[in-house]
Formats: C-alpha cells, sequence, structure tokens
C-alpha cells in the first residue's frame, strides 16, 4: 500500500503556514446538508489582518449557503508569508470529516501554471526551447502540416481542441502509465486553427506541454514537477490525483443535480439551474491522462506559495518572470489576454493581476495574484461547478484595505 501524505511538515522561502491548533466549531445550516456543519479554524491570524479575516468568513459562509458547497478551504498570502487559511464546512459529508487547512482538492487547471513553472526553469537550464517544433521532446506526436511549438501550447495558441461540450472525455476512467500515451485521445483529431493565428483555451495542449516538459527533463512528469516546483516552494501537499492510492486529507468529491448542462457534470445532473438540487457523489474519474492541464490534488495554502513565487525574482529568473507575464500577440497582433499559461488583466482600481482558475470532477479552485501589493488569494471547494472564484476579488480586497 503506498500513502502520500503530503507531509505535515510546512515552511519553505519565508512562507509560515497558520494551521494552529484546529477547533471544532459549529456553523450555521449548510443549505441541502442540514445543521452543525463544523470547519477547522486556523489560529494565530495577524492583529492587522483580524478584521479582514473576520470578515472574509462571513462571505464564505454567505456563499457555501447560497450555493450548497460541502466544503471549502481559504488562504490569503501578503509578501509570500500566509496570514489566513481556513477550512469550512465537510471534506466528506457522510463520515462527518471537517475541512481543514490540510485538506486537499483537486486543483483542476491550476496545474497549468505549475507546468509552467517547470518548463520555465528548465529553459533556464538550457534543456527546452520554446520556439522549436514540439516534436523535438515529443517524437510521438503526429505531424499536423503545421509546426506546433511549447509556446503556443504555453499560449494556448496552438489550435489543438478542447474537451467537447457534450460527451464524456472529462470523466473519463482510464487508467495511464504514462502522460505520452494519454496523448491518444487528441492527437490524431486536427487542428482548429493554424497554430498562432487564433487563441483557444486547451487543457489537452496543456498536457502535450506535459509530455514536452517530461521529454526534455528526461524524467516522469510528476517527478519533475515534485524537483522543480513543489519541494522548492515548499509545496508538501500537492500530488498527483492517484486513485491508487491513500492519500492523506484528501477530500469527497460531490455535485449537485438540476445544474445548468456543462462537460464538468454527469448528464444525469443536468437541469435548468433552479434551486440546490440534491448532493450527490461526483462519479468516478482517473486523472492520469491530464497530470499537467488538470490533474493534481493539492491546497490553498499550497497555492498561495505557488502563486508568492511569481512577485519577485528568486524562484524564477528576471526573465523568466518577465516571459510568463508579458501579454501574447496572435496573429493579426491582438494583444492577449493571458502570458504563458496565466490569466492577466489590471482591475478596476488599476492594479496588475495574474490568476488561474480550475475546474475538476467534484471540485472548484481559484488562484489569484496581485502583483504590486504582494496579495495572493486561494480557494477551493469540493463541489462541481461552484465557482469559488467570484470570492476570490472581495476576500483580496479586505485583506489589501488592511496593508493602509
Amino acid at each position: 500500500m503506498t500513502i502520500e501524505s503530503g507531509s505535515w511538515g510546512r515552511a519553505a522561502r519565508g512562507c509560515v503556514t497558520l494551521t494552529g491548533v484546529l477547533h471544532l466549531v459549529v456553523a450555521g445550516a449548510l443549505a441541502g446538508q442540514g445543521p452543525g456543519a463544523p470547519y477547522g479554524e486556523a489560529s494565530a491570524v495577524p492583529i492587522q489582518f483580524r478584521a479582514a479575516a473576520m470578515e472574509a468568513r462571513r462571505l464564505v459562509h454567505a456563499f457555501m449557503a447560497e450555493r450548497g458547497i460541502p466544503g471549502t478551504s481559504v488562504a490569503v498570502g501578503v509578501d509570500g508569508r500566509i496570514v489566513w487559511s481556513e477550512g469550512f464546512g465537510y471534506a466528506d459529508v457522510e463520515l462527518g470529516v471537517p475541512v481543514t487547512p490540510l485538506t486537499k482538492f483537486r486543483g483542476g487547471s491550476t496545474s497549468k501554471p505549475m507546468t509552467q513553472a517547470a518548463a520555465s526553469l528548465l529553459k533556464e537550464e538550457g534543456r527546452m526551447d520554446f520556439d522549436v517544433p514540439v516534436q523535438r521532446y515529443v517524437p510521438s506526436f503526429p505531424e499536423k502540416g503545421h509546426v506546433i511549438t511549447p509556446r503556443h501550447l504555453m499560449a494556448h495558441t496552438s489550435g489543438i481542441r478542447h474537451y467537447p461540450p457534450e460527451g464524456n472525455e472529462f470523466h473519463s476512467a482510464k487508467h495511464y502509465e504514462d502522460i505520452v500515451d494519454a496523448l491518444e485521445i487528441f492527437e490524431n483529431d486536427p487542428l482548429l486553427f493554424e497554430p498562432g493565428t487564433a487563441e483557444s483555451y486547451s487543457t489537452y495542449g496543456a498536457n502535450l506541454l506535459g509530455a514536452a516538459v517530461q521529454g526534455a527533463a528526461g524524467e516522469d512528469f510528476l517527478t519533475v514537477l515534485h524537483e522543480y516546483v513543489f519541494a522548492p516552494l515548499g509545496m508538501l501537499s500537492t500530488v498527483g490525483d492517484h486513485t491508487d492510492r491513500i492519500i492523506l486529507h484528501r477530500t469527497g468529491f460531490y455535485e449537485r443535480t438540476n445544474r445548468r448542462p456543462h462537460y464538468h457534470l454527469r448528464q444525469s445532473s443536468w437541469g435548468d439551474g433552479t434551486g440546490l438540487g440534491e448532493l450527490l457523489n461526483a462519479p468516478y474519474v482517473d486523472n492520469s491522462n491530464k497530470w499537467a492541464g488538470g490533474g493534481l490534488l493539492t491546497t490553498p495554502e499550497d497555492l498561495v506559495r505557488f502563486g508568492s513565487a511569481h512577485l519577485r525574482p528568486g524562484f524564477l529568473t528576471p526573465e523568466s518572470l518577465a516571459e510568463i507575464l508579458t501579454p501574447g500577440r496572435i496573429g493579426n497582433g491582438e494583444v492577449q489576454n493571458r502570458g504563458l499559461n496565466w490569466s492577466i488583466e489590471t482591475d478596476d482600481e488599476g492594479r496588475r493581476v495574474i490568476s488561474h482558475g480550475g475546474g475538476g470532477v467534484g471540485s472548484n479552485s481559484s488562484l489569484r495574484v496581485y502583483l504590486e501589493e504582494g496579495v495572493v488569494v486561494a480557494i477551493q471547494a469540493n463541489l462541481s461547478q461552484s465557482n469559488p472564484g467570484v470570492l476570490s476579488e472581495p476576500i483580496a480586497e479586505l485583506f489589501i484595505s488592511a496593508l493602509d
């Protein structure tokens, strides 16, 4: 039996974890679940941020009740230090296990910028070139009549398709021993457009990038991520979502019926979106087909550690950071609202923000980084299509205001 704990230890690069002593506190009724939903409360929030944390708790409770979310976890970092981290509700509804800051959720597409970081670090070592045919690193990938480069994959301009809006690809139960083998899902499909001429978000493109990272490094992809990203940043709770392993603190995964149609949900749960619907265990999936594009388990604390590594050079060189965080251009000269595997925006207050969301079966995640303010917010929930990212901005505003 293999056990992956992610470890209890928690310190790297000046990040301080605030799990502290966990208290089980009775919260208000969680809609659709009945009374008595507990939450794990992290102690030792710095005085400067206690009022912000108190108001953020209110927002989280209201959001969970409105959407019938079983469990949520939130972490906030300021200048590389985690100042608030807290779990709410249930990680396992049937057994009454509370969410704590240790609870691991499916990170969904938040794995894409982690794959990007590994690729950029390989480039710094001279082991990867972003502007050569991807076949240099993945020789088995078929030629498409146009050159596809790693940079195309990073910028979502490769022309490789995403999941179909209907179908069961998102709910794949097939196990793959090697991420190169999983390319069979899409490798023989035609491109949507000539690479570089348009933009279309693609998890499959990210999976091909993961295969290229593996080829460039000469090691298994998850090993590369651990050695280049997780271990250096102290992301000790971030692991592959292995279906056959005992992984400590892994949450249960849930969905609700009568949801609006979406490929994240089984079709029997599709409806008109009215009411909360019935809470169900999410379908079984095996995410070994997409470690790079959306197959990792992680925690908000680890997401904050990762996001904080992009606030200033150190983990990455100034050149790598600039390359990742500069908006790209497609063939007609149009400027993208993304760099390399990060969304880039300027908010209503004129603040530069990078972000990435993630949707998985029985999960949703959000990571938001305020580059000048040094504030990083990560939120995860164990319900499909719950969209906790809508809380990221209001929670960030609370903590940015506390800096004044």
